[in-house]
């Protein structure tokens, strides 16, 4: 299996910090998890209880290339990206690729957060870890995904059904940008 270089740790815009989740993020993931409006575009079943993000943060937010979005005015994580390789991703990859995840909050939508933060997540992608190519997936109903992926020069490839282990046969659109 090809290895890539090490993620950055700490990614920085002009309005964000991109940086690795810590367990004290627990409570402003919940915030933000709880919302059935975020999970189910996002694939995951929404948030129960802080504990559980807590438990979260520990077994999948903590992988390298994983990182909290978090607006410099606010101090606090509003949402996620994501750079996935391997096992870790939704699709099978090849070498020099990578499959790009994120969500926000829904009291955050709106802002330009998520299309700035996977911008910086593209350059260092492509820049710093050498990857040819980045793949995003999304629902085909998920217009605010669409959106972002359009702004920040995914192109679109093509539709398929996946098997999503929490909702079963979804329709999905795949981008990439190389």
């Amino acid at each position: 299996m090809h290895r890539y270089p090490e993620p950055k740790r700490y990614i920085v815009t002009d309005r964000l910090l991109l940086r690795p989740w810590e367990p004290t993020d627990a409570e402003s993931l919940y915030e933000n998890a709880k919302d059935e409006a975020v999970a189910r575009p996002s694939g995951w079943l929404k948030h129960s209880s802080p504990e559980y993000s807590r438990k979260i943060i520990r077994e999948r937010l903590s992988n390298p290339g994983n990182y909290a979005i978090v607006p410099k005015s606010i101090g606090r994580p509003v949402g996620s990206i994501s750079l996935m390789f391997g096992e870790d991703a939704n699709i099978s990859l090849d070498e020099g690729e990578s499959e790009m995840g994120y969500w926000v909050g829904k009291a955050y939508w709106g802002n330009g957060y998520v299309p700035e933060a996977a911008n910086a997540l593209i350059d260092h992608g492509m820049k710093d870890l050498g990857l040819k190519r980045i793949w995003c997936l999304s629902r085909i109903d998920n217009d605010r995904s669409i959106r972002v992926q359009e702004k920040c020069g995914f192109r679109f490839v093509r539709e398929g059904v996946v098997n999503d282990p929490v909702y079963g046969e979804l329709t999905m659109r795949f981008t990439c940008i190389d």
